[in-house]
């Protein structure tokens, strides 16, 4: 890789980062600045540093000029697809043409890349030589309906390999994940591209040669636990990784640890393994699914804090059918004329999943949360086990931040106000904090210094903002909105004549309450999560400022609608985690047994952040003016509110109903 010019001083980012920005038609934000020269000093001096830059700071130049000038190979791990694509397709182009515009930039290595898990780009053998059936035969067309879309992805994937495209899903044609099923793989069903006949044209090796080449890698928080904290190599060696978006991090590196079963899954891998294996082995792996059918039909649905013994009994058969399983597949697994046999491998990929999975779940260990899914309701899902990690935070210092310099970043890392929270959830000690600039470090074998930034906000959210706390409104019930809220929430969208985002606890609720305001004020625009995709939901939301959109927890974090299309948030409860979510209770009630205050640092923790990133949807430019109107008294009057209030953008606050409805009338009328 060539070598970076030496330009890591804070005068060097100061100079790009203006001359970036001003290329790029912006202006100079202090805060922006502050948290460009912090990124700088943290890659330098190989020190952890997690700052806070709110909405409008442009935090995307804040660590990427930084880590175009670092010497070594940065990696930047986003949590969603939408923050990914603004930073591939808007902010590095960009960046990058107005670094080459400037005399500092000459000699700095601009080159980038996007890598993603392997199941996100096509797989020409697949697309080529056609998908497994439930026998593990390969089938050139599927039957039914989705006959047509896997035919028109298989051309978009011949297009890409023709055209040098990504292959990347994000890039075909509308389909489902199902449909995508069909012309692609995970890293258990891929033949490898020493054996693959199209593994030069791959489009999984195509991306990684291009990340080997490049001083920049875009990736995915699932990605970098994949090639991290479980130790399976997916990013070329870098030294540094910034993680934006870092509130989700917790959380997508648990997702990425937790484990799932069925009979369903274990009946599959039999069904593929009977063509492959002589012995009866396939047939006693089939057994073995029955017994945990019934094993898992006579346990009660929830977390187990001791795994009955039936369920116990048929987990290690399971386990010791797919063992013997996997061991009677033939050892050369080719087809023939010396072919690789993509059937078998993928059957054998199939049996090794079960025989994993089942094993972590009858090892039964104290770091691990098993549970029996509820397959009751409408949906009609299957019920599944799950087993997920207790805490990540041992395996993220272990693995991550012992090994690399992380720059962690978000609009909302200081929960109750401080950094503790998510640090410790991360892996670092709030013993191990050091001032922002000090030379002095905590000393000890294995200690992690690092520091936390709040490099503010350009909003005045004491002017552009109220935030509204229904003190006299009843507590929230179990049985979803009481009249007295729906009431309050029809009086507020009356006042704002629509502009309304709704953010509820659950479906019933969003819709109850979308129904109400229907009937109430039917000269608006109500819409409801659900009746439509969200991009759609979110262009009519924009397009028609007399329009309300309530929904539930994809709207509290992931929509961005700035304007008078959204003038006032309302959220109907303070977001707790279930009482009976399993990895939640699981992990409160190991912090109480820890000498530990486990419901505020779980339950209060998950709430504070929920509500920061749903208030954060009201203020997204300097001129944005509204209101976040909580219809949870809890929040003015509980002994934790001050915890939760502390998490909020700094507004100027109320408990008066007739004060907010008059602001929201002049804000409607004006």
């Amino acid at each position: 890789m060539p070598q970076q010019t030496d330009v890591g001083h804070d005068s060097a980012v100061r100079d790009l980062l203006g001359g970036a920005v001003a290329a790029l038609g912006g202006a100079e934000r202090p805060g922006q600045v502050q948290m460009a020269e912090a990124v700088a000093e943290s890659m330098r001096e190989g020190r952890h540093l997690l700052v806070q830059a709110g909405t409008g700071t442009g935090k995307s130049l804040g660590y990427l000029v930084p880590a175009l000038l670092h010497d070594e190979r940065v990696v930047v791990a986003t949590a969603t697809l939408a923050l990914q694509h603004q930073l591939v397709e808007r902010d590095l182009p960009r960046l990058v043409e107005a670094v080459k515009g400037t005399q500092l930039g000459k000699g700095v290595d601009t080159s980038y890349a996007v890598l993603k898990g392997r199941s996100n780009y096509a797989c020409l053998h697949r697309v080529r030589e056609g998908a497994p059936d439930e026998q593990g035969v390969l089938v050139d067309v599927p039957s039914g309906s989705m006959a047509k879309t896997v035919l028109a992805l298989r051309e978009w994937a011949e297009e890409q390999a023709e055209g040098g495209g990504s292959g990347e899903r994000d890039a075909a044609p509308r389909h489902t994940d199902r449909e995508w099923r069909q012309v692609s793989v995970g890293h258990r069903d891929c033949l490898g591209a020493s054996r693959c006949p199209f593994g030069t044209e791959c489009f999984v090796e195509v991306a990684r040669e291009k990340a080997q080449q490049s001083h920049l890698i875009i990736t995915n928080h699932s990605l970098l636990a994949i090639d991290a904290v479980e130790g399976v190599p997916m990013i070329p060696e870098y030294d540094v990784v910034v993680v934006d978006e870092a509130h989700e991090l917790v959380a997508r590196v648990t997702q990425a640890a937790t484990d799932e079963l069925s009979p369903g899954d274990v009946e599959r891998a039999a069904r593929r393994s009977q063509r492959h294996v002589e012995g009866e082995e396939a047939d006693e792996l089939a057994d073995a699914a029955e017994a945990l059918r019934e094993a898992m039909g006579e346990a009660r649905p929830g977390r187990f804090t001791a795994l009955p013994v039936q369920l116990a009994d048929a987990l290690v058969l399971v386990r010791d059918a797919a063992r013997a399983c996997l061991s009677a597949y033939p050892k050369q697994q080719g087809g023939a004329g010396g072919e690789p046999d993509a059937g078998m491998q993928q059957a054998k990929g199939t049996v090794q999943e079960v025989f994993t999975t089942a094993d972590r779940m009858a090892a039964d260990l104290a770091s691990d949360v098993l549970w029996l899914t509820d397959p009751g309701g409408a949906s009609r899902v299957p019920a599944r086990l799950c087993v997920a990690p207790l805490q990540v935070w041992g395996t993220m210092r272990d693995k991550l931040l012992t090994e690399k310099t992380a720059v962690l970043t978000s609009a909302t890392l200081m929960l109750g106000g401080d950094f503790s929270s998510l640090a410790t959830g991360v892996g670092l000690k709030p013993r191990e904090r050091v001032e922002p600039g000090a030379t002095d470090e905590p000393a000890g074998e294995g200690v992690l210094p690092w520091v936390g930034l709040d490099v503010g906000s350009p909003f005045d959210y004491g002017q552009q903002g109220i935030l509204y706390l229904a003190r006299h409104l009843p507590p929230p019930g179990r049985d979803g909105l009481a009249a007295a809220q729906l009431d309050e929430i029809v009086d507020l969208v009356d006042a704002a004549q629509g502009r309304t985002l709704g953010l509820f606890s659950s479906r019933r609720a969003a819709e109850a309450a979308a129904e109400h305001v229907r009937e109430r004020l039917p000269h608006l625009t109500t819409l409801a999560q659900g009746e439509a995709q969200l991009p759609e939901l979110a262009r009519q939301f924009v397009e028609d400022p007399h329009t309300c959109l309530f929904g539930t927890l994809s709207l509290w974090q992931g929509l961005d609608v700035p304007g008078e299309t959204c003038q006032l948030v309302v959220i109907d409860r303070i977001p707790f985690p279930r009482p009976d979510d399993p990895l939640m209770s699981a992990r409160q009630e190991a912090a109480d047994k820890a000498g530990g205050n486990g419901f505020m640092q779980v339950a209060a923790t998950h709430a504070a952040l929920l509500l920061a990133q749903g208030a954060g949807r009201l203020i997204r430019t300097t001129t944005d003016r509204g209101v976040v109107a909580v219809l949870d008294p809890r929040l003015a009057t509980a002994r934790y509110g001050g915890f939760l209030k502390s998490s909020l953008p700094p507004m100027w606050t109320t408990t008066d109903p007739g004060v907010v409805r008059q602001a929201l009338a002049r804000l409607s009328s004006g």
